[in-house]
């Protein structure tokens, strides 16, 4: 494949002009927007874990919705399951490619905007053969005791800072994020840094300028990072690529691919383990399979993952032509949000209530990893990582006891991975805060 020799810094640079001087143009100083509009803020507002009682209102009625018209563009939303799978399986209809709001004056091929999930074919293609081969089930059987290793600590170190401990920053951040540094490969000195990165990444509470420069930071430290491995590589993901593959990739196309993997495995998981354990602390029976039913801890990280969705909208597509999809026409050139929490809760999947956690229901194929040529690589270190955390939480503390209420909890507003900001725990507590008080 070309390799992508450009700096980032410069795309990113033509991308923010890009945008300020369209906007301008059609009236609109983006400099001055700190907010999204209503109708675009729908798909990422919940009221405490489930989406809001409007979100519930469309999908049901307009399954496939358009929200705004922005820059000439229509901005559709889709909810519905059925819709949604349909969307997500069509490679020939949409494109994910960010680049193509970049200013095209010197801009050459090999220059993108974003991991895997911005990206098409056959870029896209060529990327993604080079984690497929890392995300097997046989290279992830050599993560499981490093996972349990790390869980076994955070959790001796949740017990010594008890009797009561913030479960988000004593163990649902630390956990991925010591997993994620271990895959990579980065060194132990540097990781505070990158620790720093995380969060802001996906916070859209300010509009889209700040998790856009978020973005830009951590594919620049991870584009260092590489840089330093080059010489030397170490014994992580970005090590093993650059032994196998280091004069086919180039600093910046290896840090991106190093930046797609952090984007899909960190918030995420840590934000599952939150609200996993936020949601199984009102749940004893789903606690007690998780303790006592090994056969079923599959079973309920599934019903987890389909209930929480925490990457609430798939990456945004643009259609390359005109589409056809739930009875409405949608233009070449339009932008199409697609809700992932909606979908999952949709009744069509379930069969029942969407909106009902059932740890005993039998898994359905969900879409918490999205679904087609998109669907996350790392779908299955997610779920190892999940099994073996919620468990090890199960065991260790089977009366953990949530200390705040729902209208205490600081969920955040407007994030495309949703999460609390901190979770207050009693660790061998007796009363029960309910999850709805």
């Amino acid at each position: 494949m070309q390799a992508l020799t450009s700096p980032l810094r410069a795309v990113l640079r033509r991308a923010a002009q890009w945008y300020l001087e369209r906007s301008m143009r059609d009236g609109i100083d983006l400099r001055k927007l700190r907010f999204l509009p209503d109708s675009i803020r729908l798909p990422f507002q919940r009221d405490g874990l489930d989406p809001v009682p409007a979100m519930a209102e469309v999908r049901d009625t307009e399954p496939v919705k358009k929200l705004a018209t922005m820059f000439g563009r229509g901005i559709w939303l889709v909810s519905g399951y059925d819709e949604a799978r349909q969307a997500l399986a069509d490679r020939d209809s949409w494109s994910n490619d960010l680049g193509q709001f970049v200013s095209q004056e010197g801009r050459g091929d090999s220059e993108q905007i974003g991991g895997l999930g911005m990206t098409d074919p056959p870029l896209h293609t060529a990327l993604r053969r080079y984690l497929t081969p890392e995300f097997t089930m046989r290279r992830l059987a050599r993560l499981e005791p490093e996972i349990q290793r790390v869980v076994d600590e955070r959790l001796d170190a949740m017990d010594a800072a008890g009797p009561t401990v913030d479960l988000v920053e004593e163990f649902a951040f630390p956990v991925p994020f010591q997993v994620i540094c271990e895959l990579l490969g980065l060194p132990v000195e540097d990781r505070a840094r990158f620790f720093e990165l995380g969060v802001a990444r996906f916070d859209l509470s300010q509009g889209g300028a700040g998790a856009f420069g978020a973005q830009a930071h951590t594919r620049e430290f991870l584009i260092d990072a590489v840089t330093k491995q080059r010489a030397e590589p170490g014994p992580g993901l970005i090590g093993g690529l650059l032994r196998e593959h280091g004069d086919e990739l180039d600093d910046v196309t290896l840090g991106g691919i190093a930046d797609g993997v952090f984007l899909g495995g960190y918030e995420t998981s840590a934000s599952m383990l939150a609200l996993g354990a936020y949601l199984l602390a009102d749940e004893p029976e789903a606690m007690r399979m998780l303790r006592e039913e090994p056969d079923a801890v599959d079973g309920v990280v599934e019903e987890l993952l389909r209930h929480l969705t925490v990457v609430q909208l798939a990456f945004p597509r643009f259609a390359t032509r005109d589409v056809e999809l739930g009875g409405q026409t949608i233009k070449a050139g339009d932008a199409v949000g697609i809700s992932l929490l909606a979908a999952n809760r949709d009744p069509r999947l379930t069969g029942s209530t969407g909106d009902d956690f059932d740890p005993r229901r039998e898994p359905v194929r969900h879409l918490a990893f999205g679904h087609g040529m998109h669907r996350c690589v790392g779908a299955e270190l997610a779920r190892m990582e999940l099994r073996i955390a919620l468990r090890g939480l199960a065991r260790r503390f089977p009366d953990l006891t949530v200390t705040a209420g729902s209208d205490d909890l600081e969920f955040r507003p407007l994030s495309a991975v949703y999460g609390v900001e901190s979770l207050p725990v009693l660790l061998h507590g007796h009363e029960r805060v309910p999850a709805g008080a």
